[in-house]
């Protein structure tokens, strides 16, 4: 396909280049297997060549007055909004996302760029007094310098859009290395759209490419301040752990092992479509994805039933099909990855109420009961349409339950008392938690961000600000300080 030959290059300093690299990365149609694109993989030295151009590019544009900055995000919304056809058609072509899951992530991309357009002004100095008499303190807000962006498969338009829109309009520059299984819809396509808007050369930066090929250089390099990840929490802690040996911030979005939790009150209708959203929606490959299905023991018949039959209704096939519901997992060891998960957790006494199969990387939904306590599926990220459902004893047991756990992302829970459910959700151990509604939310001005091993430090809002920006503090003395000596 032409447009996806046209955008898998490299992108440094403004120009559509060929990697210098010895092999390839190959870029999939998961649903059929068709080949996309072929894209020669960057080196080391490419890294250099793309830190030193967003190095060079960041000092003028940091400098830039914020109300011209802010005419590239208006100008690369209305880019979106023109191509949003395209864009979903992307989505679905290289990462087999269903129309839904398309024009969410669609919508949502939208959302952050208009927010990206008013972050241009955000940033506010203050003045703050000092006991020193005749001195003044400054304190200036500004951009870090230039940014690495690496990004997953899953979500790549809009996870990287989160950060490379807001870092760009605090007056940053940045580097992205897509993930491999989307190395257009979350890199090229990107920087077709920014480029189109204006943005100056050297700004924004793709490199596709792998650690097999250029090892840590991404992280270690000395140009960029900060390192945004999102990604599994192995690799995450990779990074983290690189990252602050050079002393760089990160910011970690990591895996997640959502409970959605069904107390005894609750809508039952309403929590049945929540926790079908919650688990299936993209595959249940979204690090929000509601892995576990709590449910008071009390309404546990009546919720199973709804649930299957809620689950058996979901359609499975071609992602460009709008009557479809399951699409592909992105890859065949996703596919044979989650074959054995479900192999595993029948072998160790679950009993599968659905059962669905697997052909080639189409993952029919299945649904697992009667877990041990102690069983490690229960405690692991489950990146596919595998859904548990586990019953409890009341609240006390539900939240422990749901904090035993080593992640901490997102959850929700499910009440006729709205009270009741924000007093439940305060006990649990996530840096979200949602009422009466899917454990699969993002907003641009609400902090997102994990605890425990789902990562560190928050995205969106005043977040963003914090995580894009630095303080330096400047004294101005009007009068003259005794000094002692």
């Amino acid at each position: 396909m032409s447009f996806f030959t046209d955008l898998a290059h490299q992108f440094i300093d403004g120009q559509w280049r060929t990697g210098s690299g010895s092999w390839d990365i190959i870029d999939f149609d998961p649903y059929n297997g068709e080949k996309l694109a072929a894209i020669t993989v960057a080196t080391v030295e490419e890294v250099d060549e793309a830190y030193r151009a967003a190095e060079r590019a960041q000092r003028e544009w940091a400098e830039t007055n914020p109300y011209t900055r802010r005419l590239v995000f208006e100008r690369a919304l209305r880019i979106t909004e023109e191509r949003e056809a395209e864009i979903i058609e992307a989505i679905t072509t290289e990462l087999g996302g269903t129309r839904l899951k398309a024009v969410y992530e669609v919508h949502l991309a939208k959302e952050f760029l208009r927010e990206a357009i008013q972050l241009a002004l955000r940033p506010e100095g203050r003045i703050l007094p000092s006991p020193v008499d005749g001195k003044e303190n400054r304190v200036y807000r500004l951009p870090v310098g230039v940014i690495g962006v690496i990004s997953p498969f899953n979500f790549p338009f809009l996870v990287t859009l989160k950060s490379i829109a807001p870092a760009l309009a605090l007056g940053n520059a940045v580097v992205i290395k897509p993930n491999q299984n989307a190395p257009v819809v979350g890199g090229g396509l990107i920087a077709k759209i920014f480029k189109d808007a204006g943005l100056p050369a050297g700004l924004l930066n793709v490199l596709v490419t792998d650690i097999a090929e250029i090892g840590d250089a991404l992280i270690e390099h000395p140009v960029p301040k900060v390192i945004s990840f999102a990604g599994s929490d192995r690799t995450g802690r990779h990074v983290a752990s690189v990252a602050g040996s050079h002393f760089k911030r990160v910011i970690l979005e990591l895996s997640g092992n959502s409970a959605l939790v069904v107390l005894d009150d609750a809508d039952l209708d309403y929590a049945v479509d929540a926790a079908v959203f919650s688990r299936f929606v993209y595959q249940g490959q979204v690090c929000m994805a509601a892995n576990r299905i709590l449910v008071d023991r009390s309404i546990l018949e009546e919720f199973t039933g709804k649930f299957l039959a809620k689950v058996t209704s979901l359609r499975t096939g071609d992602p460009a099909d709008p009557a479809t519901d399951i699409g592909p997992v992105i890859n065949n060891f996703q596919a044979e990855a989650l074959t054995s998960l479900v192999d595993q957790a029948l072998a160790e006494g679950a009993t599968a109420l659905v059962r669905g199969r697997t052909r080639g990387n189409l993952v029919e939904p299945t649904v697992l009961t009667g877990l041990p306590a102690d069983s490690p599926v229960l405690r692991q990220e489950i990146f596919g349409p595998v859904a548990l459902l586990i019953p409890f004893d009341g609240e006390e047991e539900a939240v422990r339950m749901a904090n035993d756990s080593p992640y901490g992302l997102s959850g929700a829970v499910h009440t006729a008392n709205v009270e009741r459910g924000v007093r439940f959700a305060k006990r649990i151990d996530t840096g979200m938690m949602h009422v009466n509604d899917s454990t699969i939310q993002d907003e641009p001005l609400v902090a997102f961000g994990g605890e425990k091993y789902s990562g560190l430090g928050r995205l969106n809002g005043d977040s963003t600000v914090e995580a894009f920006t630095t303080q330096k503090w400047i004294s101005v003395q009007h009068e003259r300080s005794p000094f002692p000596f």
